[in-house]
């Protein structure tokens, strides 16, 4: 069955707060590295405006949208902890390695 849709692009734009721009622009260059594995149906921009991260994704189906959010989210999450554990305040904390 065939109503029309099957060839009509999605498009999914999420917007991520971070605590500063630098923080925003850290994550947009640790996602973006990582390109599409279907870049034919898939295309995704990255953006920062001032404090947010903005991916937009175009799929050619709801499917991919979702699929590609949800790996985007995980990579911001994975990112956000990351910038916790080691960002700014993390060069204030005494170094278990120092000699």
């Amino acid at each position: 069955m065939s109503n029309g849709d099957e060839n009509k692009w999605h498009t999914v734009t999420v917007r991520v707060p971070f605590a500063s721009e630098q923080h925003a622009s850290i994550a947009k260059q640790v996602i973006e590295v990582d390109r599409e594995l279907q870049p034919d149906v898939v295309k995704r921009t990255i953006e920062v405006d001032k404090n947010e991260l903005v991916a937009t994704f175009t799929t050619l189906t709801v499917r991919l949208a979702r699929l590609t959010v949800n790996a985007f989210l995980e990579n911001v999450d994975l990112v956000v902890h990351t910038i916790g554990e080691f960002g700014e305040d993390a060069e204030r904390r005494p170094s278990s390695l120092a000699l």
